[in-house]
C-alpha cells in the first residue's frame, strides 16, 4: 500500500526499525488489521488500514486481515463481505491471508484449560452486575470472588459443562486469576469466557461459550506470528493483560503498540451509533453518502488515493486530538482536481434565448477535458439558440460587485460567445423565467478580436441537447463539530443536520456524461466535484456531489495541516 506522499517517520516506524536492527523477530515484520464484523468500516478504520498495511509493505512484510468474530449476537456475514471489499478498495494487500478468531476457538479453549490447570483461571458464578460491583475503583481495590479458590477439578468440570451448554446465558464466566488489588483495573480477574447461546455466522451452534476480546486478541496474534500488534490508544491500559496471557501460556509474544485514533469534526465514529442511524432510518443505509463509512465515501465519490493521502498527512502520535473535516475535503479536492474530467452542468436552470442566433443552428464548441492533464484532450459541446444557465448567474437588479449577467451587461459563455442581456420574461408572480440576449459572432471561443474584456465567465448547456438529471447535494450529517455534545436528556441524534441532503430533480447536464459508468467522477465547472451514483440509469441519471470547490485549506500557504487539541 503505497502512500501518495513521502513516508514520514514516526514512533511506530522507529520501533520497527530498531526491532529489525536487533533482529528481535528474526527480521520479520507481520502486522494485522482485526475488525469486528458488527458493522461497516468508517474513516477512522482507514487510518488503521493505512498504517497496518503500509508498514508491512514498507518493510517487506505481510499484513493479515483477521475478523474478531467473538460476539455472534452482533456479527453478520454481510459485514464480513463489506469489510473485505472496503480493505481491498483502500489498497490493503492481504492476498489469501483472511483469518477469523473463530478459527482459533478450539485452541483458545485448550489454553483456557491450561490456565485453569495452572491455577491461573477459574469459573465464577457472579453475575455481570456483581462482577462490576466487586471490581473496585481507581482508588479502592476490588473484592475477590467467593468462587476464586475453587479446586482445579471443580473448575474443569464446570468449564466442560459450560461448553456442553448446561447453563443459561450469563450464569457463569471464566475469569483469569490475576490481582484484585492491581492499580490497573483490567488485571482485576478479567472475564475470559461468557455463556452465549447464539448462532455464529461461521461456526453455527458448535459453541455456546465465546472468548472475550482481551483473551482472544493476543493469542490470535500469537497463532498468526504477528510481530507488531498495532492498536489505538484506548487499548494502552489493556496491554499488560495482553502480555500476561501470552506470557502465562508461554507462546510467541507479539509487541502491542498503541497510537492515536482518528477523530474528525462533524463526524460520528461509534459503530454502535452509526448502526442506530441505519436501523432507525436517519440515513439510507451504511453506504449513504453522508455516512463516514468507507462504503459511503466511495459512493459519494471519494477516491482511495485521497483517503490514503489524508491518512499520510495525519501522522502518528501518542496523543489523541481532533482533525478538521476541511483537511479531508482538501485531500479529496486535491486528488479529484488531477483526475476528474470537466463538464458543464446547471443545477438550478434559467432559460436564456439568444435572439440574434439562427434558428436550428447548432455549433460544436471545443472544451478542455482537464486543464491539469493535457493528455485528457478535448470534447465538443453543442451550442444553440436556447441555453440554460444557473439562476444565480443572473440578477435583474444586480447588487454592487455582481459581475455576472444582468440587463445591459456583457459576459462570456465558457467556450462559447460573449452575450449581452437585452430583456427578461417574467411569470405572473413577477419571477424571471427567461432571459433574452444577443451574441457577438466575432467572439467564438470566448475571445473578442478587438481586445475588449468582460468581468465574468459563466457556464451553460444547450437546452435542446441537455440531459435531465437528479443531483444530490450533501452537507455535514451533524450540525456540531462534536456530535456527542448534547445537553442532559438529549442524545446525539438531536444534532443531526436537517439540511444534510438536498435533492435537485431538474438539473441539466451536457450530453457527454450520457452512459457514464457508475462511480465516474466529474468536476461540474464552477460547481464542485460529482460522482455517478449506483442508482443512476441511462434513463434516470443520478449524481452525488462529492465535495464543493470551496477550499479553506488551499488559502493557507505552506501550512502543514495538523490537529487542534481537545
Amino acid at each position: 500500500m503505497t502512500p501518495t506522499t513521502p513516508v514520514a517517520s514516526h514512533f511506530i516506524r522507529d520501533i520497527i526499525l530498531e526491532d529489525l536492527k536487533t533482529n528481535k523477530f528474526g527480521g520479520r515484520v507481520c502486522t494485522r488489521f482485526p475488525p469486528e464484523p458488527n458493522g461497516y468500516l468508517h474513516v477512522g478504520h482507514a487510518k488503521a488500514i493505512h498504517l497496518d498495511f503500509g508498514l508491512a509493505k514498507e518493510f517487506g512484510g505481510q499484513c493479515n486481515l483477521r475478523f474478531d468474530d467473538t460476539n455472534p449476537s452482533k456479527e453478520e456475514t454481510e459485514y464480513v463481505e463489506g469489510i473485505i471489499e472496503d480493505v481491498k478498495w483502500l489498497g490493503g494487500d492481504f492476498g489469501d491471508r483472511i483469518f477469523y478468531a473463530s478459527e482459533y476457538f478450539g485452541q483458545l479453549y485448550e489454553w483456557a484449560v491450561q490456565l485453569i490447570r495452572a491455577g491461573k483461571a477459574y469459573v465464577c458464578d457472579l453475575t455481570a452486575d456483581q462482577v462490576r460491583e466487586q471490581r473496585g475503583t481507581l482508588t479502592e481495590p476490588g473484592q475477590e470472588s467467593p468462587y476464586r479458590n475453587r479446586s482445579v477439578e471443580e473448575n474443569l468440570n464446570l468449564l466442560e459443562r459450560m461448553r456442553a451448554g448446561e447453563f443459561p446465558d450469563g450464569a457463569r464466566t471464566v475469569r483469569a486469576k490475576i490481582d484484585m488489588a492491581s492499580k490497573n483495573l483490567n488485571l482485576r480477574d478479567p472475564v475470559m469466557y461468557r455463556i452465549l447461546h447464539a448462532e455464529h455466522h461461521r461456526t453455527g451452534t458448535q459453541w455456546c461459550i465465546y472468548p472475550m476480546y482481551d483473551y482472544a486478541h493476543g493469542q490470535s496474534d500469537s497463532i498468526e506470528g504477528i510481530t507488531h500488534s498495532i492498536c489505538t490508544l484506548e487499548f494502552e491500559d489493556h496491554r499488560p493483560l495482553y502480555d500476561w496471557f501470552v506470557e502465562q501460556l508461554g507462546i510467541h509474544h507479539p509487541q502491542q503498540i498503541e497510537f492515536d485514533r482518528l477523530n474528525l469534526t462533524y463526524t460520528m465514529m461509534s459503530k454502535r451509533k452509526l448502526l442506530k442511524l441505519v436501523q432507525e432510518k436517519y440515513v439510507n443505509g451504511w453506504d449513504d453518502p453522508r455516512m463516514p463509512t468507507i462504503s459511503g465515501m466511495r459512493r459519494r465519490g471519494y477516491t482511495p488515493e485521497a483517503l490514503r493521502n489524508f491518512c499520510s498527512r495525519l501522522g502518528v502520535s501518542k496523543t489523541n486530538g481532533i482533525t478538521e473535516l476541511s483537511l479531508l475535503e482538501y485531500c479529496v479536492r486535491e486528488d479529484l482536481n488531477r483526475r476528474a474530467l470537466r463538464v458543464m452542468g446547471v443545477l438550478h436552470p434559467l432559460r436564456v434565448v439568444i435572439d440574434n442566433y439562427s434558428d436550428g443552428l447548432v455549433e460544436e464548441m471545443e472544451a478542455i477535458n482537464n486543464p491539469e492533464d493535457p493528455g485528457d484532450g478535448a470534447r465538443n459541446v453543442p451550442f444553440s439558440k436556447v441555453l440554460y444557465i444557473e439562476q444565480d448567474d443572473f440578477r435583474e437588479d444586480p447588487p454592487k460587485q455582481f459581475y455576472r449577467l444582468s440587463p445591459g451587461r456583457e459576459v462570456r459563455l465558457r467556450y462559447g460567445y460573449f452575450i449581452t442581456c437585452t430583456s427578461v420574461t417574467k411569470n405572473p408572480k413577477g419571477e424571471v423565467v427567461e432571459v433574452h440576449c444577443t451574441y457577438d459572432p466575432e467572439t467564438r471561443g470566448g475571445n473578442a478580436p478587438d481586445g475588449r474584456k468582460v468581468k465574468s465567465t459563466i457556464h451553460w448547456v444547450s437546452a435542446d441537447h441537455a440531459l435531465n438529471a437528479e443531483v444530490r447535494l450533501y452537507e455535514t450529517l451533524f450540525t456540531k463539530e462534536d456530535p456527542d455534545d448534547v445537553e442532559e436528556g438529549h442524545e446525539f441524534t438531536d444534532n443531526l443536520n436537517p439540511r444534510s441532503a438536498e435533492i435537485l430533480t431538474g438539473a441539466k447536464l451536457e450530453p457527454s456524461v450520457a452512459n457514464s459508468p457508475l462511480g465516474t467522477r466529474y468536476q461540474f465547472e464552477r460547481l464542485g466535484y460529482f460522482c455517478v451514483d449506483r442508482e443512476s440509469t441511462p434513463l434516470n441519471l443520478v449524481f452525488n456531489r462529492t465535495v464543493t470547490l470551496k477550499d479553506a485549506w488551499a488559502k493557507i500557504e505552506n501550512k502543514t495541516p495538523g490537529k487542534k487539541p481537545k
